[in-house]
């Protein structure tokens, strides 16, 4: 089915009107497979990945069960950890890297694309944010006005702490980590360390400490295997 002009216009983050048939039937689809993620409970871990997908929309088949459910975990090592609940608008417009981490009571307003990249890790209660009003009033007009956004781009190795606000438009920077509590209005450079409403650069990040080793962190994991 061809995509309609107004959905196309929500994509490309220009004045698009949000209460058609089309994008509520959207986001109640996504509403719904939310809803079975968060009730999920105790589940595999390819029972979790399978629903995840159903929010994405993402059809790619599974891989075969392993014949253990050890061996079967280790198929989806490399999908993203999501712990619910979680609260994404349409699912479609979200695409998410390798290792991921989102903590639970994540918010994402996909109204355009929102990409999260390798191994960025999301501490609880991120809201990131796609949509966005017109100022004018009158244009706004409630639910029967229309309404814009601008894509954000989350680079790969991040860090975002609790209680981080993301808005349209933006890109945080590859290696970057935003302090618990910031909200982030403009871009951040890569390997920064920002903070506070709006968010500013503190610092730069650290690289090369090679923490997990000189700290015996990894040494440990690898005896525990050895068990």
């Amino acid at each position: 089915m061809p995509m309609s002009e107004n959905k196309a216009r929500a994509l490309r983050g220009e004045l698009h009107y949000a209460f058609t048939p089309e994008l509520v039937k959207a986001r109640r689809r996504c509403a719904e497979a939310c809803q079975r993620y968060s009730n999920s409970g105790g589940v595999s871990r390819r029972k979790h990945v399978e629903i995840w997908r159903d929010i994405l929309g993402d059809a790619t088949p599974l891989p075969t069960q392993a014949p253990t459910p050890e061996a079967d975990e280790e198929l989806f090592v490399e999908d993203a950890w999501v712990e619910p609940p979680i609260h994404i608008d349409y699912g479609t417009n979200v695409k998410l890297g390798k290792n991921v981490f989102i903590n639970f009571n994540c918010t994402i307003v996909d109204t355009c694309l929102v990409t999260i990249g390798d191994r960025t890790l999301f501490a609880p209660n991120i809201s990131l944010y796609s949509g966005t009003h017109p100022l004018d009033p009158e244009v706004r007009n409630g639910t029967q006005g229309p309404e814009m956004g601008a894509e954000i781009h989350i680079e790969e190795d991040c860090w975002l702490g609790g209680n981080v606000t993301v808005l349209p438009g933006v890109r945080i920077g590859k290696g970057s980590v935003v302090g618990a509590g910031s909200v982030v209005t403009k871009d951040v450079a890569p390997y920064t360390v920002v903070a506070g409403n709006p968010a500013r650069k503190l610092r730069d990040a650290p690289r090369g400490t090679n923490a997990a080793e000189t700290s015996g962190a990894l040494a440990a994991m690898e005896r525990d295997k050895q068990q």
